[in-house]
């Protein structure tokens, strides 16, 4: 059997778990593979932790599937492999109102939500914590994520595995709760999980990892969101051309980025704007176009986890920072701005969606500063916009997507005294804001 205290990597892990020798320990255990290791180290370690499973599916709900039923028979039998205590918390309300109502909130206003990173911070280390957590010493749990110790606090660190990396979804904790957690899996990567849970014969040792939002399981999202906000049938539009392509049936079945369920030949064809107000798609086709792309993103009213490791800076900081759940971080520099924060990316980003949380990481991406949602997102781009084909010169567009949607439409003086009229707004949705650019220039 592997032992978890035999490789020197995770001797560092070892020692700060000694720390906390005869003190209670509660395990947040949900009948998948990671939480069962955690139970299993634990064990191998002499500690005798509680275990809690959290209820967060409503059982008279047809729109939510947690796979509940086999989540209860795996975690039972994990706490009857070692003969520990299993409670349940039912928590299915206030997850309700906490986090599935701000998804549905996030999609009815355009915006892209994070269930996830909320449900961390509100209900396994907000409402857990108020109703149990309180009474432990300590709570440990199965997330892929470290804590790190630096002049004497507790920071969030990321995981040895940066695939399975999960640090994006804890970055709304607080100071409070990442104090009081303990992430055993941190230092290990997940064929060592799997292999451990395998030499150790645990029921859970092939199951699939989770996939998706989840308090949704087997449902399908669109049949989700369908329930509470129904169908409104619009147009999808070409945004360089404005030219009509075909009908959705809302706008909050579609997402930045999306490719797939548009319905459109002659593509690929990708969702680049969303007019929330008119109930407009807008669409740009080819892989590589750059209206797909920005470099750039405010951030306003950051939430530092830990502390601010940038307070006093004069100049720009080499930062790493996430705007979706990926392997890879990406490098930037951060700058102060008079209300928050802007980052420059050193690559082009794809599909930057408003509502998505912002997280931002250390120059080596080895701790988790903290995040900002509603991303304040900033595109710099030269485009032709069929004004080229009149004006024989190209126009510079500043496009700010706000999180409460798009702004007004706002047309700034060109040196060239032109009226754009009705052409203007056949051809852009709302939120372009044309700067003083020169005709035949490429600013």
């Amino acid at each position: 059997m592997i032992c978890w205290t035999t490789c020197p990597r995770h001797l560092t892990e070892f020692k700060r778990i000694t720390v906390y020798d005869r003190m209670n320990i509660a395990v947040l255990l949900s009948g998948g593979v990671d939480s069962s290791v955690v139970v299993h180290l634990l064990c191998e370690q002499g500690y005798r932790p509680s275990l809690f499973y959290i209820k967060i599916g409503r059982d008279d709900a047809d729109y939510m599937d947690c796979s509940a039923e086999e989540d209860m028979e795996m975690a039972s039998a994990i706490a009857r492999r070692y003969g520990l205590s299993l409670e349940v918390v039912d928590l299915h309300r206030e997850y309700w109102d906490q986090v599935a109502a701000y998804a549905i909130d996030k999609i009815r206003r355009g915006l892209t939500p994070n269930p996830d990173v909320m449900c961390n911070k509100l209900i396994k280390f907000g409402c857990f914590e108020q109703r149990v957590g309180k009474d432990f010493d300590i709570t440990a749990t199965g997330h892929y994520a470290t804590t790190v110790l630096r002049d004497g606090k507790t920071w969030l660190g990321t995981a040895a595995d940066s695939v399975k990396d999960q640090t994006d979804f804890l970055a709304q904790i607080d100071y409070l709760q990442v104090s009081k957690l303990m992430f055993p899996l941190g230092r290990l990567m997940k064929n060592e999980v799997r292999d451990i849970a395998l030499r150790a014969g645990l029921p859970s040792a092939r199951r699939r990892d989770s996939q998706g939002i989840c308090f949704l399981g087997k449902i399908d999202y669109n049949d989700f969101v369908r329930r509470f906000l129904g169908e409104r049938e619009g147009d999808i539009v070409e945004l360089e051309t404005g030219r009509k392509l075909g009908k959705h049936r809302g706008y909050w079945f579609h997402t930045i980025g999306q490719r797939k369920g548009l319905g459109l030949g002659g593509g690929p064809w990708f969702v680049v704007r969303k007019d929330v107000e008119e109930n407009v798609i807008y669409v740009s086709r080819g892989c590589d176009t750059a209206l797909q792309y920005g470099y750039e993103f405010s951030m306003q009213d950051f939430h530092f986890i830990t502390d601010n490791p940038w307070k006093g800076a004069q100049e720009e900081v080499e930062v790493t920072f996430k705007i979706r759940h990926t392997p890879e971080f990406v490098k930037g520099r951060l700058q102060k701005e008079a209300e928050g924060y802007r980052i420059v990316s050193e690559e082009k980003l794809q599909g930057i969606a408003p509502g998505q949380f912002g997280v931002v990481y250390d120059a080596d991406a080895r701790l988790c500063v903290g995040s900002r949602g509603d991303l304040y997102i900033i595109f710099h781009q030269v485009y032709d916009a069929c004004l080229h084909g009149i004006f024989g010169g190209f126009v510079r567009i500043v496009y700010t997507q706000f999180p409460e949607d798009i702004l007004p439409v706002a047309v700034y003086r060109m040196e060239a005294e032109v009226s754009f009229g009705s052409y203007f707004f056949g051809c852009f949705p709302k939120g372009y804001l044309f700067q003083d650019a020169p005709f035949g220039s490429s600013q």
